[in-house]
């Protein structure tokens, strides 16, 4: 994937090593496309059980701390830090960020919208969002009330080492995905499907709505990559590493590793099957119209 050849972005917020405080507080309607990606990982790390995220069961969620303050963070421009030092990580991420901006204005435009883009937040250890306080724990998640999408780039990396899954486009379809959801945030999905959680007669059929929610974020970012594909170059192994990943945070996938048991009622975000299927249908037809994963329900 040739990542470089993408525009950037000037809507990156670097606060890495700004400290943030710890734990995990979110709240307020955050959403999370690796949440439990990372809690079901901090679980078998250290023992806990994670069933109140991967379904079922009540625990306490752990408590992390942040790694302590050494410089302060500021925006970046272009993948730069305050310093300005190139830095990997905050390049690919204002590319990835740059790009999808460019396909959700063409797609806005052509139907008489208007973009609005995000901003992204890079952190490390925790960071605050005005949908509460969050650690590295709960993994990259938006939050609608701010409009910003938080990522600890270190996700990546323990993506790769302990799933298998990883790869600059995997990593892209992470970004694409909470980016998703900025795009349903702004076309009002995320409040009907709020609203048709709330009126929801049982726990099971709230997830439903979530599961729809997560899917079609998926879906998005499906066609943001088919949108991209020209400018990147993608491969075949590129495209297999993303589904790869959509593979590996299944929820069918993290509760048989987490628990050893699959609870079809308690999937927030949906199986792999579902994860793939989702993000080729955006990838193959590049059409955002085909990503009603709620058959009309909301």
């Amino acid at each position: 994937m040739d990542w470089q050849n993408l525009p950037s972005s000037n809507n990156v917020e670097d606060r890495r090593g700004s400290g943030g405080g710890g734990g995990i507080g979110l709240g307020g309607g955050a959403i999370g496309g690796g949440a439990a990606l990372i809690i079901a990982l901090l679980g078998w790390f250290f023992g806990f059980d994670t069933s109140s995220i991967t379904g079922g069961g009540q625990t306490q969620q752990p408590q992390v701390q942040s790694r302590p303050s050494q410089t302060q963070g500021g925006q970046t421009q272009g993948g730069q830090t305050q310093g300005g030092q190139q830095d990997r990580s905050g390049q690919f991420v204002s590319k990835i960020l740059g790009s999808t901006e460019q396909v959700w204005g063409d797609v806005f435009q052509k139907n008489g919208r208007t973009y609005q883009p995000p901003r992204l937040v890079l952190f490390s250890g925790a960071v605050n969002s005005a949908c509460g306080q969050a650690s590295s724990a709960v993994g990259p998640f938006y939050c609608p009330s701010d409009r910003k999408v938080y990522l600890d780039t270190d996700f990546f990396a323990l993506m790769q080492r302990r799933l298998g899954g990883g790869g600059d486009f995997a990593d892209s379809y992470v970004i694409a995905h909470e980016i998703g959801h900025h795009v349903q945030n702004l076309l009002g999905i995320s409040d009907k499907v709020d609203r048709a959680q709330r009126s929801a007669r049982s726990e099971a059929a709230a997830n439903r709505y979530s599961v729809g929610l997560e899917l079609q974020a998926d879906c998005f970012a499906g066609v943001w990559g088919n949108r991209t594909q020209s400018q990147t170059n993608l491969s075949q192994q590129d495209v297999q590493s993303a589904i790869n990943t959509a593979t590996a945070i299944g929820d069918d996938a993290l509760q048989k590793q987490s628990r050893g048991t699959v609870v079809p009622d308690s999937f927030t975000h949906g199986s792999s099957q579902q994860r793939v299927s989702w993000f080729m249908t955006g990838f193959r037809s590049g059409d955002p119209g085909k990503c009603d994963t709620f058959n009309g329900a909301i």
